[in-house]
């Protein structure tokens, strides 16, 4: 007689899912250091390896050469925006005698207000200016030097991403190999569809991100343009390198354009430049992010917010921009794996999965939802 096997309680296996979350948590905090830049380091592989294959069967370079060719590509545009926006910086920088008179005469003004709102003379509010200075240029080595180590470490930070990203190209298809050996031959249909999955649903959405700033630079530059602020190009720069942060990098593109304005303009024109700033925020938001690149991760609004604010938790202001790529890695996975479904259904829209869940309900409970 055959015994049946009793199924596993559901408190166990959610204690199984706690532990392994918890653990693998616990790994990837303490790994921040590698894992960071590999993470990034992956990404600008799948990018460039089309680059990458190209020189390998059209140009006959080996592929040491090529990857080494497609990085130094990659660099030279990097090169180019950072050209763009220093110049801009340097114009900005000649202007000091302007940005400091009219800093100046902002400082008078609001002290004024602060006196005839608050009672604050004048005198009581340069001692305490004085004092807050001279705390913080008592403290101004250990400042400069943590502002050091900090640049150092960004530094070496980027190096190591090269790095990474130079290795997976280079051994890409030993990895593969790799990926595909670690499971058994019935998966290997199954893994070769993700990785491939992968590549595209990734190198779609880098390609999206810097087609969505590039259109967002160009609407930035023209509206400062016609507003007549000094420094449209280098405000429409600011607006679209920070709208690569999702969600939180618009009210620091508002921050900073508007001090800029502010110390270069007039009131009116700091005005219409934070109108346009939060204008160009809803078009993007409203119709170029969910065209160019929600199309292509196909993630949900509340899971895609609830990933970014962990991310940060996790890694800071890297895990915030890894976050979204990493869920549209595991959407990939789970759509593909039978009992990972319902997971893969939780991160997606919902859009394309609607019809296959409703033939799985039952008549009745489908004519209620």
């Amino acid at each position: 007689m055959q015994v049946k096997k009793a199924a596993t309680p559901f408190y166990e296996k959610l204690s199984f899912v706690l532990v392994g979350l918890l653990a693998l948590g616990y790994i990837i905090i303490i790994g921040k250091e590698v894992l960071d830049p590999l993470v990034f380091g992956f990404l600008f592989a799948i990018l460039l390896l089309p680059i990458a294959a190209f020189l390998e069967k059209r140009l006959r370079f080996h592929r040491a050469l090529s990857s080494l060719t497609s990085i130094l590509l990659l660099l030279a545009l990097v090169s180019g925006i950072l050209y763009l926006v220093g110049s801009q910086i340097s114009n900005l920088a000649s202007d000091w005698p302007m940005l400091k008179s009219q800093v100046s005469q902002s400082v008078n003004d609001l002290s004024d207000w602060i006196q005839s709102a608050f009672h604050i003379n004048a005198t009581k509010q340069m001692t305490y200016v004085h004092d807050t200075t001279k705390k913080i240029m008592a403290s101004g080595g250990d400042v400069l030097g943590q502002t050091f180590g900090a640049l150092s470490s960004l530094m070496l930070f980027y190096v190591f991403i090269l790095i990474f990203t130079f290795f997976i190209l280079l051994y890409r298809r030993h990895l593969l190999h790799f990926i595909i050996w670690a499971f058994s031959d019935e998966y290997s249909a199954i893994v070769l569809d993700i990785v491939e999955n992968v590549q595209s649903i990734l190198r779609q959405y880098i390609l999206g991100l810097l087609l969505e700033m590039f259109v967002v630079a160009c609407l930035a530059c023209t509206g400062f343009w016609m507003i007549g602020a000094k420094y449209a190009v280098l405000l429409g720069i600011i607006v679209a390198l920070f709208n690569l942060i999702p969600y939180l990098g618009i009210f620091t593109a508002l921050l900073l354009s508007t001090l800029i304005t502010f110390a270069t303009g007039t009131i009116r024109a700091t005005v219409l430049v934070a109108g346009s700033v939060l204008c160009i925020h809803l078009v993007d938001s409203n119709l170029l992010l969910p065209t160019i690149v929600g199309s292509k991760v196909k993630l949900n609004a509340l899971i895609t917010f609830l990933g970014i604010i962990l991310g940060e938790m996790i890694w800071g202001l890297s895990g915030m921009f890894l976050s979204i790529p990493i869920m549209a890695i595991l959407k990939i996975i789970f759509d593909r794996v039978e009992s990972l479904k319902p997971w893969g259904f939780l991160l997606g829209s919902g859009n394309e999965e609607k019809k296959s869940t409703m033939k799985k309900m039952k008549p009745s409970t489908a004519d209620k939802t």
